[in-house]
């Protein structure tokens, strides 16, 4: 090691596989030795992880320690700088006790690339985003946390452009901007890499240079966190049926607010949730919104972008069909879609349902059956299970409108409920039966006792419970009852 008055400067990066993190080392080597400094540096190849977790660590001293030993690992609570790719890779490093208060600039990316452990999860398995936000901003001495993909994305360069940019212009570098520079190259690939790296410095430089910010008294009761929630599902509502929707949502996260106290934290929490797993709810996921979603042309402009296709290249986009007599009943008049479930309960289905079928999306046959699909949002108010949606909503905000002033934390549990909606086909069917089940064992008894606070606890236990497998199994032991035959269409 060198000397303890003259520390060498010690570097982490966490990255993914296949982001460039190798290609990012040899840059900051290359960088401290033009300098005239010593560097020394060693990758941990990971386990797979999202295509493999990578660590990179470099050690860079002064002209005066040639000669000495440098270390091969980092150190917890002894790293001086940490470049992450991705916001849970800096969970993890921080988890690890490789930032620290006193020592540590965190240079972080925001982005996110979901792990197995968050995808396979039946209810929403995402990492909080913002616990780790809280956890770099207090742990850290500075933190800059940016979108570096989305900088990467803009300047079609790899996201180790876009590290090695931040990592200059937070200052922490013993070497000026130009020098990290020079090592990028020339060429064609070299002149994306200067571009995402130049844009990822000037976003940090900004960050440094920024005032502190002051968070003024807001104008409104509403905070900020519910007002923005409540402007987002306004549009998803107006997107999915018409600006009519988007004010019905509107109406129906004004009446929650008017039945909470926002000055107590779990009664606001119970409202931005609610007001969330409402937006979602009434923009539910049927026949026509899914046509209109795949024949939108952002969604070929992004699946371009995402292959990275050139002019004149042609694409194939092929959507895989399989509709069912349920998806059918769905989206016609009510009467028409009731007589179909009565078929369907009794074992007749319709005819020519249940195999799929290839249509190629950007063609033209393929297109405009996709669209005359779509075109059954103009009667989505009118269909069968719009009113059976419509229903339940009702039934779910009249609770939420009851326990709010009474019991927040019961509202709390309650908001979460719609949490098993989800999917569709049989996962819908299944998610449908245990929200009926909860409803008519948990909530409705509550609400006619009273005793919702009393309740609270075994309302999130039956949601955890419906969302922990398919078969309801752990449902069926928290609710102690037998698995009930519900009727699926009237959750």
């Amino acid at each position: 090691m060198t000397r303890a008055e003259n520390p060498p400067l010690r570097i982490l990066l966490a990255a993914l596989g296949g982001e460039g993190g190798g290609v990012l080392m040899n840059w900051i080597v290359e960088a401290a030795r033009n300098a005239g400094l010593v560097a020394q540096a060693t990758s941990v190849p990971g386990v797979a992880q999202r295509t493999g977790s990578t660590s990179y660590y470099i050690e860079i001293a002064g002209k005066d320690a040639a000669g000495s030993v440098l270390s091969l690992v980092p150190m917890p609570g002894r790293v001086d700088v940490v470049v992450s790719s991705e916001l849970v890779e800096t969970a993890r490093v921080m988890a690890a006790g490789f930032v620290s208060p006193g020592l540590t600039t965190l240079i972080s990316s925001t982005a996110r690339t979901y792990s197995t452990a968050e995808k396979i999860q039946l209810g929403d398995g995402r990492y909080s985003e913002d616990n780790v936000r809280r956890t770099a901003e207090a742990l850290a001495r500075d933190a800059y946390l940016l979108d570096l993909g989305q900088i990467a994305e803009d300047s079609a360069t790899f996201v180790s452009a876009t590290m090695f940019g931040a990592l200059a212009g937070s200052g922490v570098l013993p070497w000026d901007i130009a020098a990290s520079r020079a090592v990028l190259g020339e060429g064609r690939s070299a002149t994306a890499s200067r571009a995402g790296f130049d844009a990822a410095a000037q976003a940090v430089q900004d960050l440094r240079d920024a005032p502190a910010q002051v968070t003024a008294p807001a104008a409104s009761d509403v905070p900020g966190d519910i007002a923005e929630v409540i402007r987002l599902g306004v549009e998803r509502c107006a997107d999915y049926q018409d600006a009519a929707y988007g004010q019905t949502f509107r109406a129906h996260a004004d009446r929650l607010i008017a039945a909470a106290d926002l000055s107590i934290p779990s009664a606001a929490h119970a409202v931005k949730e609610a007001c969330r797993r409402l937006a979602l709810w009434m923009a539910y996921e049927d026949i026509a919104r899914v046509a209109d979603l795949k024949t939108r042309p952002e969604r070929f402009a992004r699946i371009r972008a995402e292959a990275k296709m050139q002019p004149g290249q042609l694409m194939t986009v092929t959507e895989y069909l399989k509709p069912r007599a349920e998806e059918i009943a769905d989206i016609l008049p009510a009467r028409l879609g009731a007589r179909i479930m009565a078929r369907v309960e009794t074992g007749k289905g319709l005819p020519f349902l249940g195999r799929g079928i290839h249509v190629r999306s950007n063609g033209v046959a393929g297109y405009w059956m996709l669209r005359l699909m779509a075109g059954f949002r103009r009667i989505r108010r009118r269909s069968y299970r719009f009113a059976q949606e419509q229903a339940a909503i009702a039934e779910w905000l009249e609770a939420m409108d009851t326990a709010l002033p009474r019991a927040p934390d019961f509202a709390e549990a309650l908001a979460e409920l719609p949490r098993v909606l989800k999917g569709y086909s049989d996962t819908l069917m299944r998610g449908k039966a245990a929200y009926a089940r909860i409803m008519a064992g948990v909530v409705r008894p509550a609400l006619a006792s009273g005793q919702m606070s009393d309740a609270a606890p075994s309302l999130r236990r039956a949601i955890a419970a419906a969302l922990a497998d398919d078969s309801h199994a752990k449902l069926d032991e928290t609710l102690g009852t037998q698995p009930a035959i519900p009727n699926l269409r009237s959750a």
